[in-house]
Parts: C-alpha cells; sequence; structure tokens
C-alpha cells in the first residue's frame, strides 16, 4: 500500500530543497520578461507529462495568470497534431520541434526547453537550433539536467531529484511563478 503521508512528505521536501533555485528561477523569469518587453515571442516544448506543462505554460501567457493583462505571443509546438505528425513522418520524430523552431524563431525569441530527464533527443535538438539562432532557451529539468542541461549558454534550473512525479510538481511551480512575474509586469 502507498504510504499517502511519505508522498506528501517528500513533495513538500522537493519544494523545500528547491529553494535553491529561487535566484536561477528569478533570472529566466527576467529574461521571459524582458523577450516580451521587446516584443519577442515565447516558445514551449516537451514530450508526455512536459508536452502538457508546455501547453499549460503556453496558456497562461496567451490569457492570463492571475491579473488581466495583455496576451502574451508564447506558443506550445507540442500542439499541432497535423504538423507534428507530417514532421515525424518525413524528418523522425527527433526533429518534430527542431524543425518548428528553425521555421518560426528568431533572434530575440525565449524557448523553454522542459524535459524530466534532460536527454529527450527532440527537445535537445530544438535547444541547439533556438541557440544557432540567436534564441535564449531556458531548460527545465530534472535528475542533474541531463545532456539540455550541457548545452553552452542555456539557462538550467534543474529540480533536486530523481522522481518524474516530483520533478514535475516543481515544473509547474516554477511555470507559475514565471507567469505570476509576467502578470506583474504588464498588468493593466
Amino acid at each position: 500500500m502507498i504510504d499517502i503521508r511519505a508522498e506528501i512528505e517528500q513533495a513538500i521536501a522537493t519544494k523545500q530543497a528547491s529553494l535553491a533555485l529561487a535566484p536561477v528561477i528569478e533570472a529566466a523569469g527576467r529574461e521571459i520578461v524582458e523577450a516580451v518587453r521587446r516584443g519577442n515571442r515565447i516558445f514551449v516544448c516537451g514530450n508526455g507529462g512536459s508536452a502538457a506543462d508546455a501547453q499549460h505554460f503556453a496558456a497562461e501567457l496567451v490569457g492570463r495568470f492571475e491579473r488581466d493583462r495583455r496576451g502574451v505571443a508564447a506558443h506550445a509546438l507540442t500542439t499541432d497534431t497535423s504538423l507534428l505528425t507530417a514532421l515525424a513522418n518525413d524528418h523522425g520524430y527527433d526533429a518534430v520541434f527542431e524543425r518548428q523552431v528553425t521555421a518560426l524563431g528568431a533572434r530575440g525569441d525565449v524557448l523553454v526547453a522542459i524535459s524530466t530527464s534532460g536527454e529527450s533527443e527532440s527537445v535537445v535538438r530544438a535547444v541547439e537550433a533556438a541557440q544557432r539562432l540567436g534564441m535564449a532557451s531556458i531548460v527545465l529539468v530534472g535528475r542533474g539536467g541531463g545532456r539540455l542541461a550541457r548545452v553552452p549558454g542555456v539557462i538550467v534550473v534543474c529540480v533536486p531529484s530523481d522522481r518524474t512525479c516530483r520533478i514535475q510538481e516543481v515544473h509547474t511551480m516554477v511555470v507559475h511563478i514565471w507567469a505570476q512575474m509576467v502578470d506583474e509586469a504588464f498588468a493593466a
């Protein structure tokens, strides 16, 4: 039987350990706010649960989080099934986000790449493409950061956990903090 109390305690402990990430979370949030202020766009990608997190974050930016403000040009690269399946069929799944970043991204835009392991090839290739274009790249990872944390020039937010569920819980908290920063910067 699952020890529910232990699960809750572990979730709390992971968030407590994540307090050390506050400076990098703030720096990444400032990067997002400044890109929006310049009129640049925010792109977000990930696979599986991280794709859901990508869509959640983009929705908070285009809509709003807790305060009324203008919409932000944010795009989850995970939502267009016709495009995703065409790219996967014609170029292989590892290229599905890279091709979109290359086609849609521009210098000054921001890519937020989400992967609990930091090892997802499709996400790594998207970050590498963003770097070539002069975009800022923010990676939300766990498990030591994997390959994504080793891409030169990226801002790394690495959750101190090896459990996917705990990493995803902190990722959700982080994107909520960033959405709150955007709300505060652009509230009506």
